[in-house]
Order: C-alpha cells, then structure tokens, then sequence
C-alpha cells in the first residue's frame, strides 16, 4: 500500500458505524481495502438486524470480498476497523491471509488485536498480519460511548 494513512479509510468506517444504530446494532463499520487502497467492501455490525451473532462488520466485510473473488485468501488486503476486532473476527483476518488490519477504539473487554489477546501477531500462528492502532480513536470511542450511554 503506497499511502499509510488510514484517515480517509476509516472515515468510511464511521460513515458505516453509524449505519449500524438505525436497526439497533452497535455501531462498528469497517471497510477493505485492495492493495492499491481502494475500498473493495464496506459494511457495518448486523448482528441485530439479521438475528446472527457471526455479523460481525468485519467478518461480513471479509466474507463479501472472498465470495467475489472465489478465493477464501485475500492477501493484499488491509481490514480498517472502527473497534477493535474479538476474536472471531481477529481470527477470521488471519485465517484469510489479510495483510494488515487497522483500527481507532481499543477494546478493553474483548480485544484480539492487542488489549486482552493478539492473535494476528501470535507466532504460534501460520500467519501474521501487520497491526496499526488508534487511527481516529476518539471519534471511534465517542460512537460507541454514545450509543452504550443511550441504552442505560
């Protein structure tokens, strides 16, 4: 990827984070981006909406871009992320050979990037991806913090 900065990239995130709260799923967006950093997948939490705990952002947005490769392996691939990614989801990045994933909020209570685990880093794994943090992390957090609030 020529250009580092995921600014622009996880503005999009937002934009599909904030989707989220019009069917009640908490707001997580993610897009993937190709290696030339075009946005080949966007989508946001669904889990709600279809009744499925697997509609992660993250895992709807690796499964997509699979489907239309007919390729389960999306080497190349960068994952921007508005939170933190759980394990199912860090899991399902590494399993598809992503490249990178990057992310704004930590996630304190369930974190498989780095906060409580790291398994797109763990050497004990076949694969690794590449980790960047805290790409527009207060904007991330407020979403979540918002919208965690309302529900009190």
């Amino acid at each position: 990827m020529k250009d580092l900065d995921f600014t622009d990239a996880m503005g999009l995130a937002l934009e599909e984070a904030r989707a989220a709260l019009g069917h009640g799923d908490v707001p997580v967006g993610a897009v993937l981006l190709d290696a030339d950093g075009n946005v080949v997948a966007s989508d946001h939490n669904r889990r709600e909406e279809v009744a499925d705990p697997t509609a992660h952002a993250e895992m709807l947005v690796i499964s997509n871009r699979a489907r239309e490769l007919g390729d389960w392996r999306l080497t190349g691939h960068t994952l921007v992320v508005t939170l933190e990614p759980c394990p199912m989801c860090a899991g399902a990045a590494m399993w598809a050979r992503l490249d990178r994933i990057v992310y704004g909020a930590a996630d304190m209570k369930a974190g498989a990037v780095w906060s409580l685990y790291n398994i797109p880093q763990d050497s004990r794994l076949n694969h690794r991806c590449e980790v960047v943090t805290g790409v527009r992390r207060e904007e991330c957090a407020a979403l979540l913090t918002d919208f965690f609030e309302s529900k009190r």
